[in-house]
């Protein structure tokens, strides 16, 4: 089953442990999560259900550019990294 890490910034301001999900794609696995967090929600999605501006995810190692389309393809092994990007100067 595909596995979803938060990152530690973002555990702490939402519990949002690291899980194991039955999923076929991105917007399925990050659903599992949300039934079992629904707080987790707003500090990965927007209202629209896209992946809010300084929320990166990796699939596998690869950064999901398109925030808006969330059906990147998950397999059995996949790991998938949810991570609130810092800005700042």
């Amino acid at each position: 089953m595909p596995r979803v890490h938060f990152t530690s910034h973002l555990q702490r301001h939402v519990d949002c442990p690291e899980r194991e999900v039955q999923a076929r794609t991105l917007a399925a696995a990050l659903h599992e999560v949300f039934l079992q967090q629904p707080k987790a929600r707003d500090y990965v999605l927007d209202d629209q259900g896209h992946l809010r501006k300084h929320v990166f995810v990796f699939v596998d190692g690869q950064r999901i550019r398109d925030h808006d389309r969330l059906d990147v393809a998950v397999g059995e092994h996949s790991e998938i990294y949810v991570m609130q990007a810092l800005t700042g100067g």
